[in-house]
């Protein structure tokens, strides 16, 4: 049975009970809605450590004003039952007040690999990310806590975070899980009508491509323009980005060929509809 705690000293009371006995423990922090992308990073968790903890809070910090975050969907209930199901050990669900309580006037601020991509479009959203991640990771005191690629950048916000810190927890990259038509798995995705759901599947479609022409010697910039006009031609009104970048960190690849040796990931963030929708892809 899932054990559900709500406070800060009932999360460290069990973890250190835990780490007492010599049990090591992963974090999976989540804003619940959960799905099998979810589920997927506490199965590689479990391959890693004795127990699992998964977060689940929708952290106001990272919504702008005019975001959705009172639309963000919730379930506290079936995400419990999912959990039990994957087998996790402990949900910790604390409240806006628990984590952020009266006074509260501490944000976490980075430059580099925080400032493009979804910095630029969301330039509130990464202050808030690193600033719950970290408070999480000092809350549960993990040695490890996964994280999936989906959220490329932020995945690797928050492992410069970890390192800049020196916070003691290793942080594990999952990959992407995917619906089998290929589209990312995402909370997000309940936002889709099912018209907006078939039409989705050209992001990914329009990645594999672009990813293909590059690696047969394509301009970065001449594919990347092919895969933004697939997405207008899909349905997408409007396309944030669709850019080749450096794996490690984030830097901008092309207008040319990709040099030798370069580790590129194509990174995208599209809306269809009133759902943006965000994926990436190793090349």
């Amino acid at each position: 049975m899932t054990r559900i705690v709500r406070t800060v000293a009932e999360l460290r009371e069990q973890v250190r009970a835990w780490k007492a006995a010599g049990e090591q423990v992963g974090l999976i922090p989540t804003m619940g809605a959960l799905h099998d992308g979810h589920l997927s990073l506490v199965r590689l968790a479990q391959t890693r450590v004795k127990r699992t903890v998964a977060s689940v809070f929708v952290n106001p910090k990272q919504f702008a004003p005019h975001e959705d975050f009172d639309a963000y969907p919730r379930g506290e209930t079936r995400d419990a039952q999912l959990l039990e199901s994957a087998g996790c050990d402990l949900l910790f669900a604390p409240s806006a007040a628990e984590m952020y309580p009266q006074g509260f006037s501490t944000t976490i601020n980075l430059t580099g690999v925080s400032e493009p991509l979804e910095g630029a479009a969301r330039p509130q959203f990464f202050g808030g990310v690193a600033t719950v991640v970290t408070k999480l990771l000092i809350q549960a005191e993990p040695d490890i806590a996964v994280f999936g690629e989906k959220d490329y950048q932020q995945l690797q916000v928050i492992r410069r975070v970890t390192r800049d810190l020196d916070l003691p927890v290793e942080i594990v990259g999952a990959p992407t899980a995917r619906a089998e038509d290929g589209l990312a798995l995402s909370s997000r995705n309940a936002y889709l009508s099912t018209e907006e759901r078939a039409a989705a599947v050209a992001l990914p479609d329009a990645m594999k491509a672009a990813i293909a022409a590059v690696q047969a010697g394509e301009r970065v910039e001449t594919a990347e323009a092919a895969g933004k006009a697939a997405l207008e031609a899909a349905g997408f009104r409007q396309v944030d980005y669709f850019d080749f970048r450096d794996a490690d960190d984030l830097s901008r690849l092309g207008p040319d060929a990709l040099p030798s040796g370069a580790k590129p990931r194509l990174l995208a963030a599209a809306w269809l509809g009133k759902t943006r929708l965000i994926d990436n892809m190793g090349a």
